[in-house]
């Protein structure tokens, strides 16, 4: 997992790196591009053809609506923020994920996990840092945004996968994305660098390494012992700002992102701990990493659950 986690923030550094050239929507469309390949190939090689016939429609559609918000507002926040700092914000994804599942699918939720929630979102507001004399900075909201999109595309694969694939989840989610960002960004269209063509192709390498290492680790191990550990991304975060742009997350994102951090362990923490079946809820399976990486660790994380029952 730490490994996985560490190939993610490379990618993400490099999104980072092309945001400063291309606008935040073409940078999308170009990751949606370069993952393409690595998540069709094996599937075409593998004989699995069939596995991608989607069946739901709306849900895909509406899944590659989310992603694009995603994706969007993830970069648009690294282009300005440093990446310490739109991970903390980012991180919120699963807190926000358990608080949306009580309108949205129903689930009931105990007042320690409500408690949890609830001041890991505090932890959220200090790093946005709204004042009376103005409201927080575009980049800190975008993160909040793409994190709040991210927790109702994880809601959407919990009733997507009963009926899909995950290769289908994964192959339909990114392609529309691609499509839709594509189509967004074609007006404003930057030419590629012949430069960067090198810097695209690791982009998709970085997130095929990551996707099956993040696997391996959801099937090596519970969710509850392997998901604490994609926290790690702040550490990493923090150690690229610091090489290669030379900053370091203020004392503000410092402290919101450790009380953010601290109530999503508490969560998985009370996991562990055996609840009555109308109140359970495997919310680490949705706390996989965007787009193609999430739906993945769901399913794996929803096999495991099954396999245990």
């Amino acid at each position: 997992m730490i490994a996985a986690v560490a190939a993610f923030s490379l990618m993400d550094a490099l999104l980072k790196f092309l945001a400063g050239h291309y606008p935040p929507l073409e940078v999308a469309a170009l990751r949606g591009a370069c993952s393409l390949p690595f998540t069709l190939l094996p599937v075409l090689l593998a004989g699995r053809g069939r596995d991608l016939v989607p069946r739901r429609w709306r849900m895909h559609l509406l899944r590659g609506l989310l992603s694009v918000v995603v994706i969007g507002g993830f970069i648009y926040a690294v282009r300005v923020l440093s990446l310490a700092s739109a991970y903390a914000i980012f991180m919120s994804a699963p807190l926000i994920v358990a608080a949306l599942s009580v309108p949205l699918l129903k689930e009931r939720i105990h007042w320690q996990h409500w408690l949890a929630i609830l001041v890991g979102l505090a932890g959220v507001l200090v790093m946005l840092h709204p004042t009376t004399g103005g409201l927080a900075s575009l980049g800190a909201v975008a993160a909040l945004v793409g994190a709040v999109a991210y927790a109702l595309s994880a809601i959407a694969v919990r009733v997507l996968t009963r009926t899909d694939t995950t290769v289908s989840v994964v192959f339909w989610t990114v392609g529309l994305m691609t499509v839709f960002t594509a189509t967004l960004a074609a007006p404003a269209w930057a030419p590629i660098e012949r430069t960067h063509w090198q810097w695209l192709l690791l982009l998709g390498a970085l997130a095929a390494v990551g996707q099956y290492l993040l696997t391996e680790a959801f099937r090596s191990a519970p969710p509850f012992v392997v998901a604490p550990f994609e926290y790690s991304a702040l550490l990493w975060g923090v150690a690229i700002d610091r090489v290669v742009w030379h900053v370091l997350p203020s004392a503000r994102v410092c402290l919101g992102g450790g009380v953010v951090i601290a109530s999503g362990l508490y969560l998985m923490w009370r996991e562990r701990t055996p609840v009555p079946a109308q109140q359970s809820w495997k919310w680490t399976a949705e706390q996989g990493r965007m787009l193609s990486r999430s739906s993945t660790v769901e399913d794996v994380a929803r096999k495991q659950e099954e396999d245990s029952s």
